[in-house]
């Protein structure tokens, strides 16, 4: 292993699967939520299937992995990790009303 963060994405990666809703909608845990700037994000920037760190990372499996990518607000329980591992600090987190 010579690049050992490389590597240890990549067997994350190959190993997390969704668990959405495990603990029921926990959204309204906090009113902060992690807004990505598609201006930043590499995937949005390039519009290829590229980083992800935020899906990858993700607690809560709450991030799809498209371009941009898009978080459910209904079971993100805004911890910002997301916002904490993001490469190019596309991420911040803001107050949002949920619907």
């Amino acid at each position: 292993m010579k690049d050992s963060k490389k590597d240890y994405q990549k067997i994350l990666s190959s190993v997390q699967k969704s668990v959405i809703g495990e603990a029921g909608k926990t959204g309204s845990w906090s009113k902060l939520k992690p807004i990505i700037n598609v201006e930043k994000c590499i995937p949005a920037r390039s519009g290829k299937p590229s980083c992800f760190t935020c899906w990858l990372y993700c607690p809560e499996a709450v991030i799809e992995r498209i371009i941009p990518p898009k978080i459910d607000f209904n079971y993100c329980k805004g911890c910002a990790i997301c916002m904490e591992e993001c490469p190019v600090k596309a991420i911040t987190m803001e107050e949002v009303e949920l619907e």
